[in-house]
């Protein structure tokens, strides 16, 4: 039995009473619950920084609560630690925030049992260390995340939301649960830790690689990749705490899921390669109908699909330490957007006279490209010769990343001179450069020891490495003359289709049958 345990284990705890409370209190103003529910968010969250001061200073194997080769158990290493300070720290800002959001509201004091509860499951689901305990912290998350979706029962809205998500949320618990049966039969035990150990000596065989591809499904469907993303971009039927609760460690949960058996599905080419390009393709196709959205929470959403898309790759690349880095950086400026959204609105309100959109010129465009690839290029060689040779899967994430910068200073500086253009190019592609390296070296410092490094490109690789960086660099040369062809009459239709996500929410619609209508009760003609 291993001997450590730390406060992140336990911080879960912190919010039982609450929780009780909670039931105790579901109705409208429930006394001092919002209070005691911030207040408790606010204990788990120190307790995950004392966990995470105690993982650093001693190096923990974590704490397996029953024996067995299906325990369930938790872990104390440094990635752990990380997301659970990641998730009480946003859960403590959402339930801040949510202290006066719904006050008056006929369900408050159920709203803030739900949302703690959800809390509490997803910081067991981020310190996971067994395939038991991933799984039924996840069936938790999905029961209370539908309860939250359905806070306004009443709204078709908010029931085919909620319905989209529990059969997508739930599938993947279902894959989770075949994998984990897979695994059993073939290694004797669900011990993540264990598996790792027990397939890298033996090989996956036929079992392993079936369950390795469960795990990938899994984490596609719970990071609503493509073509299942329809429940996310839905779920703003919820109030905003959800939203925004949904960014710590649920919507990336799939990454987490990946991020934790990152040994096991590495010794898989297949499922490495399928992530590169489900995760691809959905970052592409999320980018490309977010800039159709007029709506703040909607463009966030489709944001949100895109980014996730993007987590995925990165695993596929084997690029580990960048995906958690994401991870962080994405919770916390998405958590911000959705609490912040509602200025949005006032922000649009005293815009006097807003201007024409610029569109930039083609030359533009192409020499902006050029010049931050360049750049790029050599920041690239000077980080090389300074901290050791890069991996070509960190170099072709970087390029991305570039194409990004190029795109939004080519159509930000539309119609200006062409030596502001030049200039802000310059400087903001090597500011990108700079802090993708130095970013990059400080995740593979902090979490390197502990999760594999990215693996020998093969031909398989390299081709679909090659595809990513062209992929990227067309989507984002097109997002750049976006106001150009966007309204063209050849393309207006295509602008409609992207707008409706090529009708694919639709479809899922039909499926669960939320697209049928109540029988008038009236006299019909």
């Amino acid at each position: 039995m291993p001997d450590a345990i730390t406060e992140t284990m336990i911080a879960p705890l912190a919010l039982v009473p609450a929780i009780l409370f909670a039931l105790l209190r579901p109705g409208k103003r429930p006394g001092s619950l919002p209070e005691l529910s911030e207040l408790s968010a606010f204990a788990a969250l120190g307790l995950t920084i004392v966990g995470l001061a105690q993982t650093v200073l001693n190096s923990s194997p974590g704490l397996t609560l029953l024996d067995g080769p299906i325990g369930f158990g938790l872990r104390a290493d440094l990635v752990a630690a990380t997301m659970a300070s990641l998730v009480g720290f946003i859960g403590w800002i959402v339930m801040r925030y949510s202290r006066t959001y719904l006050d008056g509201e006929s369900r408050e004091g159920a709203f803030h049992g739900l949302m703690l509860a959800t809390l509490a499951a997803v910081l067991v689901f981020v310190q996971a260390a067994t395939l038991p305990t991933l799984i039924a912290a996840s069936f938790v998350v999905g029961l209370t995340l539908r309860k939250l979706l359905l806070f306004y029962p009443d709204r078709p809205e908010a029931q085919r939301a909620a319905a989209k998500f529990a059969r997508v949320w739930h599938a993947g618990d279902v894959m989770l649960a075949f994998a984990a049966g897979l695994l059993f039969s073939a290694f004797g035990t669900l011990d993540i830790a264990a598996l790792t150990e027990a397939s890298a000596a033996t090989g996956l065989g036929l079992s392993g690689t079936l369950a390795i591809a469960a795990i990938v499904a899994a984490a596609a469907l719970k990071t609503a990749a493509f073509p299942l993303h329809g429940w996310l971009t839905e779920v703003m039927e919820a109030p905003t705490p959800v939203s925004a609760l949904l960014h710590a460690g649920i919507i990336n949960s799939g990454g987490v899921l990946l991020i934790t058996a990152a040994g096991l599905v590495q010794q898989s080419t297949g499922a490495m390669a399928a992530l590169v390009m489900i995760g691809g393709f959905t970052a592409l196709f999320g980018a490309a109908v977010m800039l159709t959205q007029s709506a703040i929470k909607t463009a966030l959403a489709w944001s949100t699909v895109s980014q996730m898309g993007f987590m995925l790759l990165q695993c596929g690349l084997g690029l580990w330490t960048l995906a958690l880095l994401h991870i962080i950086a994405h919770s916390l400026y998405k958590a911000h957007a959705f609490l912040s959204s509602g200025t949005a609105v006032t922000e649009v309100a005293n815009i006097r006279r807003p201007g024409p959109v610029a569109v930039p010129s083609v030359g533009a465009v192409v020499k902006s490209f050029a010049l931050a690839l360049g750049i790029f290029a050599a920041i690239a060689a000077a980080f090389t010769w300074a901290l050791g040779p890069k991996s070509p899967q960190a170099l072709a994430l970087g390029a991305i990343l570039i194409f990004g910068v190029a795109y939004l200073v080519a159509q930000g500086l539309a119609g200006r001179a062409p030596a502001a253009l030049t200039t802000r190019t310059i400087t903001a592609a090597l500011g990108a450069a700079v802090g993708y390296f130095s970013f990059q070296a400080i995740a593979a410092k902090v979490w390197g020891p502990i999760l594999p490094a990215a693996p020998v490109p093969g031909a398989l690789e390299w081709a679909l490495i090659v595809v990513a960086v062209a992929s990227f660099g067309l989507v984002a040369f097109a997002q750049a003359l976006f106001p150009l062809w966007a309204h063209h009459p050849a393309t207006a239709g295509l602008r409609v289709h992207l707008a409706n996500g090529l009708y694919l929410n639709a479809l899922l619609d039909r499926w669960i049958g939320g697209l049928r209508t109540k029988p008038s009760t009236g006299l019909g003609r």
